[in-house]
């Protein structure tokens, strides 16, 4: 299959741009807020308290620290050399260039802060919130795949697409014309499946019963984690990084791994915590 090349901006007027990757991003935001509401109406009638207020309030928190901590993840994680060499490539972001794992430390202070201002718990916050959050990274992925983002490792499987040299240039210095001539994972979709649409039933069913503090937080770690490693190695690993160790191991794969510790420890110790309320 050759891959479905698509214009990443949906329309544009004069210097103003809508562009997909944008898109995916206020739709998760979207979803996460109407997602929000189903479930404080349901954990308030369980007996703990959410109001559809603190619901926007928290959104926005989240969103605000996903973006930047996106961002900042991005920049220091897979780009620290370029941004040495012109650091005002940080505020470029119409460039692209958002990393999960810096979203995710940038979510953590929000939930932190919001958790501080309203006398919650981070747990308490970090509980409520993550099952809102998995449909929002499948679109990111879906965004990734327009754009023909995070071309995939080569393959002979059925699955695999021709992706446009202009995508894998710098992963394969040879391709001459339109196509390479091999196809490669669509990665991008591999995690959209995963990290969004898997991920978001598992954790809505898991919250729909009352759970101990933390297990809902511990689940959302270790599954991401789990999720991220696998669909890793089909992943071709960045340009200019590779794999950073073993000849195997990704940058993704290795920010994955204390998710997946923090997410165990967090379920063993949620043994010892309250029951929560449903949803």
């Amino acid at each position: 299959m050759y891959y479905p090349l698509m214009e990443n901006v949906i329309v544009s007027l004069g210097p103003f741009a809508i562009r997909w990757y944008g898109l995916s991003y206020l739709a998760g935001f979207a979803l996460c807020w109407w997602l929000g509401r189903r479930r404080a109406a349901k954990l308030s009638a369980a007996g703990e308290a959410w109001s559809k207020d603190e619901v926007g309030d928290i959104v926005f928190y989240g969103a605000l620290g996903a973006v930047l901590g996106g961002r900042l993840g991005f920049v220091f994680f897979y780009g620290f050399e370029r941004f040495l060499e012109d650091p005002l490539w940080l505020f470029r972001v119409w460039d692209g260039g958002m990393s999960f794992h810096g979203g995710l430390l940038g979510v953590v202070v929000g939930f932190f802060l919001y958790g501080r201002h309203t006398g919650r718990s981070f747990l308490q916050v970090a509980d409520f919130m993550v099952p809102l959050c998995p449909p929002g990274l499948g679109f990111g992925r879906i965004a990734n795949f327009i754009n023909t983002e995070l071309p995939g490792r080569i393959t002979d499987s059925p699955l695999g697409f021709y992706y446009p040299c202009d995508a894998v240039r710098n992963l394969s210095l040879t391709c001459t014309g339109q196509w390479e001539l091999v196809t490669r994972h669509p990665s991008p979709l591999y995690q959209a499946f995963t990290e969004g649409l898997l991920m978001f039933l598992l954790l809505w069913w898991f919250a729909s019963q009352p759970r101990r503090r933390g297990a809902i937080t511990g689940l959302f770690l270790m599954g991401y984690g789990v999720f991220r490693f696998s669909t890793e190695f089909f992943r071709q690993p960045d340009f200019g990084i590779g794999f950073v160790a073993f000849d195997w191991l990704s940058m993704g794969q290795l920010l994955s791994i204390p998710m997946v510790i923090a997410g165990i420890v967090l379920l063993l110790r949620s043994r010892a915590q309250p029951l929560q309320g449903s949803a």
